[in-house]
């Protein structure tokens, strides 16, 4: 057991895991639109392009394709201890996303009692259901807000932690919590965010801490598909 808990965290075993979710959501979404994909593109993966598209850079692949780089890259600098069996690791981090992303929706749909428990009756959640051809939108969403805000922001919080001198444990706390509280921002930021809604911020920030707390500590590739199963219940389930 102690094997597979390193493995899920290698870059060798993510890879393997997030490849074919991107492959999903990529080429889904361009069959479902029949062009680029722009009208099932939103939050992270919408954010990147445009920030891509600013600098001339428009081409529909090129967000999934340094991805890839990435990804593909960081096996490469640790190809020599790859785990040895990565089809049952495989099988392991898709029964534990699947495991965390029932946990973390079944949080969703009890947060507000909670809340109201503890004293604090913020604004009600209310969940509405979604088309089923949407489905697709939350694995894009689960894979490009992961590497945003885990890979990316708390990545490089946490760096300039260290570098400061910061003590580890309180660099990835510092890391984890301004990460989560922009990752719950910024779906209330810009034109197309949501209204501010008191409990569904404080409950995305509860669930940045809880993506982060998988990213550290199980992997990226646990993360994303926690991350996405979530978004995929939350999508079908009838509130």
């Amino acid at each position: 057991m102690s094997d597979y808990f390193w493995s899920t965290r290698h870059p060798f075993a993510c890879a393997l895991f997030v490849f074919p979710l991107l492959a999903l959501y990529e080429i889904g979404v361009v069959a479902l639109t029949g062009s680029n994909g722009d009208g099932l593109r939103n939050g992270a993966d919408a954010w990147v392009r445009s920030q891509l598209a600013a600098y001339g850079v428009s081409f529909t692949w090129t967000a999934p394709a340094l991805l890839s780089v990435y990804l593909v890259a960081r096996c490469v600098w640790e190809w020599a201890d790859r785990p040895k069996a990565p089809f049952a690791t495989f099988f392991g981090m898709f029964i534990e996303s699947a495991v965390f992303a029932a946990a973390i929706w079944a949080l969703s749909r009890n947060f507000y009692p909670l809340l109201e428990k503890a004293g604090l009756p913020l604004n009600q959640i209310q969940f509405q259901p979604v088309a089923s051809g949407q489905v697709i939108q939350f694995v894009g969403a689960g894979i490009y807000e992961e590497v945003l805000f885990r890979v990316g922001l708390f990545g490089v919080l946490y760096l300039l932690a260290r570098v400061a001198l910061v003590p580890k444990l309180l660099a990835v706390l510092f890391a984890g919590v301004v990460a989560a509280l922009v990752f719950s921002a910024a779906h209330h930021w810009g034109v197309n965010g949501e209204p501010m809604h008191s409990a569904k911020f404080l409950f995305r920030t509860v669930a940045g801490l809880v993506f982060t707390a998988l990213y550290v500590t199980r992997g990226l590739g646990v993360a994303v598909g926690a991350h996405a199963g979530y978004n995929i219940l939350v999508g079908v389930s009838v509130a």
